[in-house]
């Protein structure tokens, strides 16, 4: 679907506002690039949650989404909070199944150095809606041979391995122009020779 200007029109989410996510602005995009929209904080205004150093805890939103069948919201990081406290969702990404109708909650979880702190309306997480493929699992008897077969976690190596350098492509150059015949210098006939 698409619309005038040829944006892209994206999927129709409803969602419920519960009471304690009242006054809480809506999820957004802040930017006209951006893949995902920010979930906030649904916590007591008079309570911030704190979440001590190796802890984790649910943070509610404050809303229900209804999202639309063919599809699945993904709840990830948001990498501010990452880098600059060590905090990052637990279950990433942890997935909201389309007939869910419960309130969305994050799991967060603390690697940083020191308690971190939680407020109302503060972003804590991101939202993306991705389509969903379902498959039919049939039983069988064998699997096909790879290259790779039964190699597991870390059976590559850790070592990121040299690409072969590419060969290097001759310059196409310009044919010169053929060489002219040399021109020879004919000697004028001397008297008594042929």
């Amino acid at each position: 679907m698409a619309r005038a200007g040829g944006k892209k029109a994206g999927s129709r989410v409803n969602v419920l506002v519960l009471p304690h996510g009242a006054g809480l602005p809506l999820p957004a995009y802040q930017t006209a690039g951006a893949a995902g929209f920010d979930l906030v904080a649904a916590v007591p205004d008079s309570k911030p949650l704190k979440i001590r150093r190796g802890g984790f805890a649910l943070v509610p939103t404050g809303l229900t989404f209804e999202i639309p069948p063919g599809f699945e919201a993904q709840v990830r990081p948001r990498s501010g909070l990452a880098a600059k406290h060590g905090v990052t969702v637990l279950n990433a990404p942890g997935t909201i199944d389309s007939d869910y109708r419960g309130e969305v909650q994050v799991i967060l979880i603390n690697h940083g150095p020191k308690t971190f702190v939680i407020a109302r309306g503060d972003r804590i997480a991101q939202m993306i809606l991705s389509p969903v493929t379902r498959a039919t699992l049939a039983q069988t008897a064998a699997v096909s041979k790879t290259a790779r077969g039964e190699g597991g976690f870390g059976s590559t190596g850790s070592k990121a391995t040299r690409a072969k350098p590419l060969a290097k492509k001759r310059a196409l150059k310009a044919k010169p122009a053929p060489k002219p015949f040399p021109r020879r210098r004919i000697a004028p006939a001397r008297p008594g020779r042929p």
